[in-house]
């Protein structure tokens, strides 16, 4: 049941009594191409994170009381306080995280065989999920020329939080659709990283076999107060056409999609990565994807502006279940450069030459990332025929 909605007065916070969470339904937050914020929104000058006081957008102020009043109720598995956060020393600026309680108490991965696995409905999914998980419907606004209509999303929170405001973009769980990326997802994640007024909101997708640990299709979604090194990494062209390009900087090299504007260009650019995922979904090849704000392709620094969205995507070796002993799982926050840490005596010792050894071990070896490339610089330039 959909909540009607009015921008004035739509609250998205639960009822006191716990017995009126189910039947409230689900409230919807209705947003314009007009509240997507294309300029403006940079890290302070010469400060690598953000200071408390921040301009909020609406998408912001509502995600972020519904999700702290969640946190109250305590619908999570761990009440996350501030994390103990450094930069690590060295040339990439890694940004580690002591994050025990999600080591320890998240949901065990389900078990994945393959990167194309059919969505399971006996396996945890998010039909499943409890009353007052849900903090509203992402919906776009109906009626615009020009711009294809927006499937509606729900923004869920995860359990197991990796930052401040961690929530899940989730389309109809009803669908059953498994852990395969799709443009109207994707297109969901791109608008709900410029709805927010926050340099730092980013969203991500890991797929099946690049630790995606429920086959049900869904994004991730956060705030981090600091900058990331694929902000603002070099970037070298591979395609005549100018769409796809390679970040050549640490800590692992990835696939560049950007754009700078709305309607076309953010449709283009939701085609782009759809056909690179489809590719390396079909050919059995794990992968990561990072959305954020982010400079244009080229020669950059870490301190450039953010002009535009970065759309980073890796492709890398299968891994299925969780490697226990290790420092931190790589997926997609650890290959942008955040590193939530699993124990106080990793977070102590870790060092940048420990970390990159670690997401290195993840890639795929030389002769198959080469493969890779050829294969989606050809894609880029059957579409420009």
């Amino acid at each position: 049941m959909a909540v009607p909605h009015d921008s004035s007065n739509t609250s998205y916070l639960l009822p006191p009594n716990k017995e009126e969470w189910e039947g409230q339904g689900i409230p919807d937050f209705v947003y314009g191409q007009k509240e997507l914020v294309w300029e403006g929104v940079q890290w302070p000058r010469n400060a690598p994170s953000l200071p408390d006081r921040l301009p909020l957008s609406r998408f912001d102020a509502a995600l972020r009381s519904a999700w702290r009043q969640r946190m109250e109720l305590g619908l999570f598995r761990y009440c996350l306080g501030e994390l103990q956060t450094q930069t690590l020393p060295g040339a990439v600026g890694f940004v580690a995280q002591l994050n025990m309680e999600r080591g320890m108490q998240r949901r065990r991965p389900q078990n994945i065989r393959s990167v194309r696995q059919p969505f399971d409905p006996e396996q945890f999914n998010f039909n499943k999920i409890q009353p007052g998980e849900v903090l509203f419907r992402l919906r776009q606004e109906p009626g615009l020329s020009g711009v294809l209509q927006q499937e509606d999303i729900l923004v869920v929170i995860n359990i197991s939080p990796l930052e401040w405001g961690h929530v899940l973009l989730v389309p109809e769980p009803a669908q059953g659709l498994p852990q395969r990326l799709l443009p109207g997802v994707l297109r969901a994640g791109l608008e709900a990283v410029l709805l927010s007024a926050h340099p730092g909101f980013r969203v991500g997708f890991n797929s099946l076999g690049g630790l995606a640990s429920v086959n049900h299709l869904h994004l991730h979604g956060y705030y981090l107060d600091h900058r990331l090194p694929v902000e603002g990494a070099p970037s070298k062209t591979l395609d005549p056409g100018g769409h796809l390009h390679l970040l050549q900087a640490l800590p692992a090299p990835g696939f560049l999609f950007y754009t700078s504007g709305p309607g076309p260009d953010l449709e283009a650019l939701v085609s782009r990565v759809c056909r690179a995922t489809d590719y390396l979904t079909d050919h059995e090849i794990a992968h990561n994807l990072f959305v954020t704000r982010g400079a244009p392709p080229g020669k950059t620094s870490p301190s450039s502006a953010l002009m535009g969205v970065r759309v980073i995507l890796w492709a890398r070796k299968s891994s299925f279940g969780i490697k226990e002993g290790e420092a931190f799982n790589v997926a997609l926050c650890e290959l942008a450069g955040h590193l939530p840490v699993k124990t106080s005596q990793d977070f102590s010792g870790l060092t940048e030459a420990a970390a990159l050894a670690l997401i290195q071990d993840c890639l795929l070896p030389p002769a198959q990332a080469e493969e890779v490339q050829a294969a989606l610089v050809a894609l880029a330039a059957q579409e420009e025929q």
